[in-house]
């Protein structure tokens, strides 16, 4: 799952830092740390937060195939408004 995130439509309500908390955390009262590729356990959680946000300002997209490149490690994207 690839999680993006449009930071010129959050506004910061933070819903989804208490939905899914091992991905998305608010840094300072504005800026949103999250993670782009988190791990396949974390998806239900995601997919709630996404639902709650206010502004919907989280999409998602699922893979066709399940196949991942070996050696290549998630990394959090930081961005802030």
């Amino acid at each position: 799952m690839r999680v993006v995130v449009d930071l010129n439509r959050c506004q910061g309500y933070a819903q989804c830092c208490f939905l899914a908390p091992e991905s998305f955390k608010l840094v300072g009262e504005e800026a949103l740390m999250y993670d782009p590729g988190p791990d396949d356990d974390q998806v239900e959680k995601i997919l709630r937060a996404a639902a709650s946000c206010p502004v919907q300002a989280i999409s998602f997209e699922r893979p066709s195939s399940r196949s991942s490149k070996p050696g290549k490690k998630n990394e959090e994207a930081y961005y802030g408004h």
